[in-house]
């Protein structure tokens, strides 16, 4: 049994109640190698942003339990270096499916899990989520609940369609399972292509898709029957455009890719919604960063040479995110 506090992390309930009351929202981002976590930490300690690491269960068996374990000490560790004297760093476990796979991240030193029910019949959804909740609870771990259906791939996450969160059933999945926070589905979508065509509308100018905008009658309703609890919104990736154009301008395939306009996550940030996850973006930062490097400089076969620039983009997009999106920055001084 690893505890997490000795390895420097914290859970998100004191964060999450400071995001609440100031009107901002913790950035989680997902990684799944060094050159991800190196640059979440940097622009985290640059800005001094409290953050969510974010672990899928595809990340954790390709990077393996036991290296995440000192990953993450070593994110804090390498935090302080970069002069950041009380990181606030969570290690979070997202999209879990069982109990088990649960369990064995609380005991490995995550922080914060993710129990993801929502695929369930509710009545399914409230028990598992109660029997996570049960044993996380007993190792201050925070324990994320999901109720409503995001559509869109990513990872082991698919789904076809999305179901909207109904507002008359969270007092009552909240009250009985006794998470920490709710993940809703308010019109987000996980992955590169969060929307069909066919639901989009085209902008005249440029071509480009134009989604649907996020459905925040429903959010509204939903802070009315759970005051200042936290609220957390899956699939926020906003595929910047540019990145996908230098992906398709050097070699690559992204048609139609698009994603959830900046502006609207930011109104989500300044209401109850505490938590905002971003994958996405930061794979096609990743990316296109690297692709660049390859069509220039054909004959490079250093990954430092590649990994190097990809690295430099993701902690710029990171930053961008806190500062102008998230409005996290300065939060964790």
């Amino acid at each position: 049994m690893v505890n997490y506090k000795d390895l420097g992390l914290v859970n998100t309930r004191e964060m999450f109640a400071k995001a609440v009351d100031g009107g901002y929202a913790i950035p989680a981002f997902n990684f799944n190698n060094m050159e991800q976590l190196q640059a979440i930490i940097k622009a985290c300690a640059e800005t001094k942003s409290p953050v969510i690491l974010q672990v899928s269960s595809g990340a954790r068996k390709y990077a393996n339990q036991t290296l995440l374990r000192y990953m993450a000490e070593g994110a804090v560790e390498y935090a302080k270096e970069l002069g950041w004297e009380h990181p606030q760093i969570c290690l979070h476990l997202d999209h879990g499916d069982t109990f088990e796979l649960c369990k064995s991240c609380v005991d490995f030193g995550f922080s914060s899990v993710m129990i993801d029910g929502s695929s369930l019949p509710y009545e399914e959804n409230i028990a598992l989520t109660k029997k996570v909740v049960d044993y996380a609870h007993q190792y201050d771990v925070t324990v994320e609940a999901e109720l409503g259906v995001l559509a869109g791939v990513e990872d082991d996450v698919v789904a076809e369609e999305s179901h909207y969160t109904k507002p008359e059933e969270v007092i009552d999945f909240a009250t009985r399972t006794g998470c920490d926070s709710l993940a809703i589905s308010i019109g987000t979508s996980h992955g590169a292509y969060k929307f069909k065509p066919e639901q989009c509308t085209r902008d005249p100018q440029t071509g480009k898709l134009v989604p649907p905008p996020l459905a925040f009658d429903v959010l509204e309703e939903i802070e009315k029957k759970l005051p200042g609890f936290p609220i957390v919104l899956h699939g926020s990736s906003s595929v910047p455009q540019e990145y996908v154009d230098i992906i398709n301008t050097h070699g690559g395939n992204l048609p139609d890719a698009v994603g959830i306009p900046e502006d609207q996550l930011r109104k989500a940030a300044k209401s109850a919604v505490c938590k905002i996850n971003i994958d996405s973006d930061s794979r096609l930062a990743f990316t296109a960063a690297v692709r660049k490097v390859f069509a220039e400089k054909p004959g490079e076969f250093d990954p430092r040479k590649y990994c190097g620039p990809a690295r430099d983009e993701m902690t710029k997009l990171y930053k961008h995110k806190i500062i102008e999106v998230l409005g996290s920055d300065g939060k964790a001084e």
